[in-house]
C-alpha cells in the first residue's frame, strides 16, 4: 500500500472535518422532513403550562403537514419532559442534539432551562427558537441561532408598573420573587419601571424554586407596609402568596409578569385572586365571548385534544406558525444558513386573532416584539385594562 504524504493527509483530514461540520450544521433535515424538538415541563410544578404549549405546537404542525408540509418537508416534533429540573433539561438537550439530531429546539420553558440548553445546542449549530423563557438573554446579544417571540419579563414589568403604581396612589413598592434568573429579571424590570415613576423598591423578599410556604415572606411585606407588590412568581406560588395575604387581611396591589397570566390562577385560588394584575400579550381564549375566528380555532383544538385551549396553547401554536413562515421563506434548499437568513428577513408580521402584537425580525432584531399590555382578574376572568397603546 502506498503511504500518503503529510500534505495530502492534511488535505484529506480537512475535507473530512469540513464535511462533518456541514453535516452537523444541517442536521435534522432530510428530503421530506425537518425534525425539531421541544423541552418542557410535563410532570412538574408548571406542567399546566408545558402541556398546553406542546398541544398548540402539535396543532399547528398537524395543519402544516396536512397541507403537504413546506417545500415537500413535513415537520416532526420530539417532546422532552424536564419536570422543571435544569439537570433534566441538559440531558434532554443532549439527547435532542447529539442523539436525535434535531434541527431546532423550540419553546423551551424556563429561563434557567433555556440558558442551559443553549450551551448544548449552539456548538452543534442547533437553533433556539421562541423559548417560553422571557429573558433578554434569549435574544441578546444578537446571535445567528437564537430568536425570541414576545417581550421579556424585564420589558413587560417595566412597561406596566409605572402607570399602575401612580393610578393606585401607592406609597411603598416591594417585590416577592423566585430566587433565580427569572425572578431577578422581574425585579430588574420593577426597578426600571418604578424609577421612571419617581419611586423605588422599598422591600424585597425571595423564595427558592419549589417552595410551597410563603407565610414568612408575606408577613415581611405586610410588616413593611408594602401597598404595591411585584410578584416574580409562577402558578402555585402566585396562588400561595396572594392566598396567604388574604388570610392576614392584607390587600396590596399585586402585579406580575405574563408568567402568572393563566386561567389556572383563578381555578386554583378562587375568588381570592380577583383584583390581581398581570402583563400579557395574547389573551386567554374564553370561548363564550371569543371572536368567530378564535372560536373556530378553539373548536379545532378541542376536537384534537378533548379540552379547551389556554393562552399557552396560543403561544405554542404561534411558535410553529412563525417557524413555518421562516421554513417557507428558506426555500427548498433548507440549511442552517438559509433558515437563519430567512428568519432575519421575515420583516413585519401583523398582529393575529389572539391579540399578539405585530412582530418584526431583521438582522439586528431577533425579538419579535417588546410590547405588552395589562390585564386584571375580575370575577375569575382576565380582562384587558390597558392595551398596548395605552401604557404610559
Amino acid at each position: 500500500m502506498k503511504l500518503m504524504t503529510l500534505p495530502r493527509l492534511a488535505i484529506v483530514a480537512s475535507i473530512g472535518l469540513a464535511a462533518g461540520m456541514a453535516a452537523a450544521q444541517n442536521q435534522g433535515i432530510s428530503k421530506d422532513e425537518v425534525f425539531i424538538g421541544t423541552i418542557s415541563d410535563l410532570s412538574g410544578p408548571v406542567a399546566g403550562y408545558g402541556k398546553d404549549v406542546r398541544n398548540g405546537m402539535l396543532m399547528r404542525i398537524a395543519e402544516i403537514n396536512e397541507q403537504g408540509g413546506l417545500h415537500g418537508r413535513r415537520i416532526r416534533l420530539q417532546v422532552e419532559d424536564n419536570g422543571y429540573d435544569p439537570r433534566r433539561t441538559v440531558l434532554a438537550a443532549q439527547k435532542l442534539v447529539n442523539q436525535d439530531k434535531a434541527f431546532a429546539v423550540i419553546g423551551t420553558f424556563g429561563t434557567v432551562h433555556a440558558l442551559a440548553a443553549m450551551q448544548v445546542q449552539f456548538p452543534k449549530e442547533v437553533f433556539n427558537l421562541f423559548p417560553m423563557a422571557l429573558s433578554r438573554d434569549m435574544y441578546e446579544p444578537v446571535h445567528k441561532l437564537k430568536y425570541a417571540m414576545i417581550s421579556s419579563y424585564f420589558d413587560q414589568v417595566r412597561a406596566v408598573v409605572p402607570g399602575l403604581y401612580k393610578s393606585k396612589n401607592a406609597r411603598k413598592a416591594c417585590a416577592l420573587y423566585q430566587d433565580d434568573d427569572y425572578g431577578h429579571e422581574v425585579v430588574q424590570g420593577a426597578q426600571a419601571g418604578l424609577k421612571s415613576a419617581g419611586a423605588e423598591l422599598f422591600e424585597r423578599t425571595s423564595y427558592k424554586r419549589g417552595a410551597t410556604d410563603f407565610s414568612s415572606q408575606v408577613a415581611r411585606l405586610k410588616a413593611a407596609d408594602c401597598d404595591f407588590v411585584v410578584l416574580g412568581t409562577l402558578i402555585r406560588e402566585t396562588v400561595g402568596a396572594i392566598g396567604e395575604a388574604r388570610k392576614l387581611q392584607y390587600s396590596p396591589t399585586f402585579i406580575a409578569a405574563s408568567s402568572a397570566y393563566t386561567d389556572l390562577i383563578p381555578k386554583l385560588g378562587g375568588k381570592a385572586m380577583d383584583g390581581f394584575y398581570a402583563a400579557t400579550t395574547a389573551q386567554h381564549p374564553y370561548l363564550d365571548d371569543a371572536s368567530q375566528p378564535v372560536q373556530a380555532w378553539a373548536n379545532r383544538y378541542q376536537a384534537q385534544f378533548k379540552e379547551a385551549p389556554t393562552v399557552f396553547s396560543v403561544y405554542g401554536y404561534k411558535m410553529i406558525d412563525l417557524f413555518g413562515q421562516a421554513l417557507s421563506k428558506a426555500g427548498a434548499g433548507l440549511s442552517t444558513d438559509s433558515f437563519a437568513k430567512a428568519m432575519e428577513s421575515l420583516g413585519s408580521i401583523p398582529g393575529d386573532i389572539f391579540g399578539n402584537p405585530p412582530m418584526h425580525f431583521s438582522p439586528t432584531q431577533h425579538l419579535g416584539s417588546d410590547k405588552a399590555r395589562l390585564s386584571q382578574l375580575q370575577d375569575g376572568r382576565w380582562k384587558v385594562v390597558l392595551d398596548y397603546d395605552e401604557l404610559k
